[in-house]
């Protein structure tokens, strides 16, 4: 016992729009310590609302950055009375909303550097409030620097992303008492680097301001320790002056970092809005979506997925169809088949992100679009419809299901089993849960002890395998892998894609099997996937639901 209250402790923070959070780990993995100030209720004097301030023009969203100097001293001094020994800390991290802006001034650093716990902040600033994530003000701005690089695709091609409000954080910098190196991944979240050199742009950095990067200094490895905790933090809460602090990052490459992520694995948040996470060797940048550098594998990547109608439009369809029930809900997708029958729909209740469409479109077996599903038939075309949608949009920016592959949800939805079963049917993979309500803070944590290892030669796996596993929660129904397919005709004949390895049997069982399988029945026969298929008519029949939606 006397040796665990006396060894060492590393720290992730988490700068997020409504509030500031940190998670305390020890060197077993255990969470030790977690605490967080509401922006909103804890810091009234800043009158913020959900964190930001909403401008009257309804596109600039903004935070008082003082706001967040203040939560931090707020935090820690909360820590320091619960009786938090900081000079156990042998190392922190931290991540902060992507994309938000910082504006210092000039001289800022040596201020930082020579800090004393009394000191005025305001004058570090040279914009006291902060465009943050959702800010969308500076549209011109971004098509400015599309068109300077040669167009929206071009430039995902260099950044990762088409352009979005610049951003960046600055809170390694209050720890470090001076300018903090900009790390790859949070670096590649800016539109300004190039993702795989992992170098700034030039053409880029022309196209916002000449000499820019001389600003931006260097970007470093996500890993990289940036230095010792400055003598303000050493005086004011008794940090050791050998506590280093590791670069900071985004706070979604940090969730990706807490919820351990490895190649082949992709991670779907299901929320009032669905967020896919996702590793990959070999990005292919799209029009949508965004592909960062990795934050734990430096030659990797990771992308992330957003799609607006997530939960509301699941409760929706289960107060029309389920009675409000989430029993009854369940039972449509059990009693439905997979592949619903051939019946696909698309459920955009608001103007949707990934794709950029609105409206619900349903289809038939015969690509006809029909006003409406029988109210179980409505439940499975929502929910496949999602995950076939998650998983088509993740392919086109170069992920795909390899041996091994795991899918890890989280969210509200998460705790659905029947949810989870069609979620494992469709990617073909096994669906595990985990907790991730800090995954920010925790992943800025386990960041933060790897960075210690890293120039040792330790990978960011070695350092975490110890780290508590997923629940495996769901696998796919035999069917799913191995049910053959078919697509209806209009003449209700069947056509049929079947591989190389289909022997003469299954040739000829190819044609005498004609329905649908419902789940849990025996009579799979062949390598097939239903799935695939069907992947491959959702994305014929979402050309057709852009096509009307664009103006």
């Amino acid at each position: 016992m006397a040796a665990a209250q006396h060894s060492s402790l590393f720290l992730g923070f988490d700068f997020s729009t409504q509030q500031l959070k940190v998670v305390a780990l020890d060197e077993s993995l255990n969470v030790v310590h977690q605490n967080n100030v509401q922006f909103d209720s804890d810091l009234p004097e800043f009158r913020t609302q959900g964190g930001v301030h909403i401008h009257a023009d309804r596109l600039t969203v903004t935070s008082p950055v003082l706001m967040w100097v203040k939560a931090l001293d707020m935090l820690l001094d909360k820590m320091k009375e619960a009786g938090f020994d900081f000079s156990r800390v042998k190392a922190l991290s931290g991540s902060g909303q992507q994309h938000g802006s910082v504006f210092w001034t000039r001289g800022a650093s040596e201020t930082l550097k020579n800090l004393q716990p009394d000191q005025s902040l305001e004058t570090l600033f040279s914009v006291l409030a902060s465009p943050v994530w959702m800010d969308s003000s500076s549209r011109q701005q971004c098509d400015a620097l599309q068109e300077a690089a040669g167009g929206a695709l071009r430039l995902a091609h260099i950044t990762g992303s088409t352009a979005y409000e610049v951003g960046g954080n600055f809170a390694a910098s209050l720890f470090l008492g001076g300018y903090a190196a900009i790390d790859y991944s949070d670096g590649s979240g800016m539109n300004l680097l190039d993702i795989r050199s992992r170098n700034w742009s030039q053409i880029c950095l022309e196209a916002v301001s000449p000499q820019l990067d001389l600003l931006l200094g260097d970007p470093k490895p996500s890993s990289s320790i940036l230095g010792p905790v400055s003598s303000y933090f050493v005086q004011r809460y008794g940090f050791s002056e050998s506590c280093r602090v590791v670069a900071f990052t985004g706070d979604n490459p940090a969730s990706l970092a807490g919820m351990r992520l490895q190649q082949g694995d992709i991670a779907v948040s299901l929320g009032t809005s669905d967020t896919v996470f996702l590793w990959i060797a070999d990005p292919r940048p799209a029009l949508q979506g965004h592909v960062f550098c990795n934050p734990v594998r430096e030659q990797a990547f990771m992308a992330l997925l957003c799609f607006k109608n997530g939960s509301l439009t699941r409760e929706r369809i289960r107060n029309q169809c389920a009675g409000a029930s989430w029993e009854l809900f369940s039972a449509a997708l059990r009693d439905t088949p997979l592949g619903n029958g051939g019946n696909i729909g698309f459920y955009f209740d608001s103007q949707e992100i990934t794709p950029p469409a609105v409206g619900v479109h349903l289809f038939d077996p015969q690509d006809v679009q029909v006003c409406s599903f029988s109210p179980q038939v409505e439940v499975r075309s929502l929910v496949e419809g999602q995950f076939l949608s998650r998983r088509l949009h993740a392919e086109r920016l170069g992920y795909s299901i390899i041996p091994g592959t795991r899918v890890l949800a989280t969210g509200g939805a998460s705790s659905n089993k029947d949810i989870l079963q069609v979620l494992s049917d469709v990617f073909n993979a096994p669906v595990f849960t985990l907790d991730v309500s800090n995954s920010a803070c925790l992943g800025s944590a386990y960041r933060a002890l790897h960075g210690l290892s890293a120039e040792s030669g330790a990978s960011f796996f070695d350092v975490v395998k110890n780290a508590p596993e997923p629940q495996l929660a769901a696998t796919p129904h035999p069917e799913a892998k191995e049910v053959h397919t078919h697509t209806h005709t209009h003449t209700h004949t069947h056509t049929h894609t079947y591989t190389h390895t289909h022997t003469l049997r299954q040739f000829f069982l190819l044609f005498l099997t004609v329905s649908w399988f419902k789940p849990h029945s025996n009579n799979y026969l062949f390598l097939l996937q239903v799935y695939d298929q069907m992947l491959q008519r959702y994305a014929r029949l979402e050309e057709r639901v852009l096509q009307k939606s664009r103006p």
